[in-house]
């Protein structure tokens, strides 16, 4: 078979003279900004160091946009956001040694996420590589071997010609499915010399499909036609492969019920009369999964979140679609279908035949019914009220980034509809650094950054980068005076919590915004509604706080 990019074109007279001529003055840094330019790019996050300064010299001298920020690991998480947001491939430009391993944490939710960003790393010059003895600033002995475990794929380049085909396969990489982040390391003095190689036009670095094995939907698809109870749980692959129109066309095919996992919010309508929601930490809906004849697992590895801490045990036949291939049948047996989400609810939607079962809908609502009688008898008004508050005041297309915070444990059940939360690997200072990547994303539209202080902590440089771009970001901190989802989980497990770890000094978060010169105001929950409400209106960045101690609901995975 052949396809256009397959066929290579012979070049005009006019390229030919370019290529023979190239202008003066380029270095292997403007090799790496062609390269990215010619795949696609049009904004490139990062922070500078003295090893990478040839690639900030050409991003300065290039048509692409940059965005500093404060600290590494915000721009990776920057980083992540906007490929969530735009589906496109992000990259990062970072220095050697400190600068680059300060952006692992990020790195680490983008894969677990499997967020497409493309983090290219300047290194020691060549002849001091390969020992740590050479006495150079950042030095490591083996960078790459820092990433190797995180990344999906580690490009080294020893030669600026090296230098296009790296950066296009690990864009390639980068978004193919799964989707992931990938590394590109080039040493100093590649990066410096001046280049007399032909400027980089446009490459071609097209992902690869990953379509399911045909002899394996047909069985899927039988199984599912012919399920006395079937259901579905729908995970983050969903949400990446952008297929939530066709999880919800074959939902609605097999009359299935259908949960979100927390990395799958938005994968389905929250109001459908199939939609069991996201009470993933609720018995009542691990018993209703359990009892299923037949279960469709699309784009989830059913982890610890997503299988209610492990004590998930399903009963019946599972069927799994799963990209990653590392996650396909790592925690249940199941007929493993290693495939896009996508492309395989494609072609499910192709095969299986349609599914009548009226009483569907009222089991549904049976569950539901269940889940907040047992909410409704724990006496967490309050906390539902704030969560009900945020939902009214966010415009409907406004997305949301949600750091590790006990109003973001809420929310995973709760929230109804799409939200970007770091549960993917869990790590703090997520919410507004990747709010701000998403506003970068889409300027017109307002973003809403959800931190408690403690997570606040990890991201206030970034309310410089909020204001020098003035991005249209809100930032609601949840001041319950320490690490608060820590001082519950000690007492729980302890009977008190270590209060020399858990209870925090912070800053007047008000006064401290306005120092940035970010408007910020201090709410309650009576007028967190029309605070949040009239910071989200406004341009450019805003902070609410809101003083308040939150309580979890009870676990019942125990």
């Amino acid at each position: 078979m052949t396809h256009d990019h397959d066929i290579v074109l012979r070049p005009t007279a006019a390229q030919t003279a370019a290529a023979l001529d190239p202008p003066s003055g380029r270095t292997g840094g403007d090799l790496v900004v062609e390269t990215l330019a010619g795949l696609g790019a049009t904004t490139v996050f990062g922070l500078p160091g003295q090893h990478a300064l040839a690639l900030f010299d050409a991003v300065r001298r290039s048509d692409l946009a940059y965005v500093g920020l404060r600290v590494e690991n915000n721009a990776g998480f920057a980083a992540d956001a906007y490929g969530r947001i735009t589906g496109e491939a992000a990259p990062l430009l970072l220095s050697t040694g400190p600068g680059a391993l300060t952006s692992l944490a990020a790195l680490q939710e983008a894969a677990a996420a499997s967020s497409p960003v493309v983090a290219i790393s300047s290194q020691v010059p060549r002849k001091g590589l390969g020992g740590g003895r050479h006495g150079h600033l950042h030095e490591l002995r083996d960078q790459q071997a820092s990433f190797r475990d995180i990344v999906k794929s580690v490009h080294c380049v020893r030669g600026q010609s090296q230098i296009p085909s790296a950066v296009a396969a690990a864009w390639e990489s980068a978004l193919t499915a799964p989707h992931g982040p990938v590394w590109v390391e080039i040493p100093e003095d590649v990066l410096l010399a001046e280049t007399a190689l032909p400027v980089v036009t446009a490459l071609d670095a097209f992902p690869e499909e990953l379509p399911p094995r045909p002899e394996l939907t047909a069985v899927a698809a039988e199984l599912l036609a012919n399920a006395e109870r079937p259901a579905i749980i729908a995970g983050g692959g969903v949400v990446r492969a952008d297929a939530a129109g066709k999880l919800r066309a074959l939902a609605e095919r097999l009359d299935a019920p259908v949960v979100t996992t927390f990395g799958g919010k938005g994968a389905f309508p929250w109001e459908h009369p199939l939609s069991l929601q996201s009470w993933l930490e609720d018995r009542h809906t691990t018993d209703f999964l359990e009892d299923a004849d037949v279960l469709l697992v699309v784009g989830s590895g059913l982890g610890e979140l997503s299988s209610n801490y492990h004590t998930f045990a399903p009963r019946g036949r599972i069927i799994q679609i799963e990209a990653d291939l590392g996650k396909l049948e790592a925690n249940h047996p199941a007929l493993g279908i290693h495939a896009d989400a996508r492309i395989a609810l494609q072609a499910l939607l192709e095969t299986v035949g349609e599914r009548t079962d009226p009483g569907a809908p009222e089991r549904v609502r049976a569950v539901l019914d269940r889940v907040r009688a047992r909410i409704d008898a724990q006496g967490l008004d309050e906390e539902r009220r704030i969560l009900a508050a945020v939902r009214a005041a966010l415009p409907a297309a406004a997305p949301s980034f949600w750091d590790m915070t006990i109003l973001t444990y809420w929310a995973w059940s709760a929230w109804p509809g799409a939200m970007h939360s770091a549960q993917g690997a869990g790590g703090l200072g997520y919410a507004f650094p990747s709010a701000l990547g998403a506003a970068v994303a889409d300027p017109g539209t307002p973003v809403l950054a959800v931190s408690g202080d403690g997570g606040a902590m990890y991201s206030l440089a970034e309310l410089a980068a909020a204001r020098q771009y003035d991005l249209p970001v809100t930032w609601l901190i949840v001041d319950d005076g320490g690490y608060g989802i820590l001082r519950a989980y000690l007492t729980d497990t302890f009977g008190e919590p270590t209060s020399a770890a858990t209870e925090l000094a912070r800053p007047d978060f008000v006064a401290l915004a306005e120092s940035f010169g970010v408007p910020a105001v201090r709410t309650s929950a009576d007028t967190l509604t029309a605070d949040l409400s009239a910071a989200l209106a406004a341009p450019g960045p805003s902070v609410v706080v809101l003083p308040a101690v939150l309580k979890m609901f009870a676990p019942t995975h125990l």
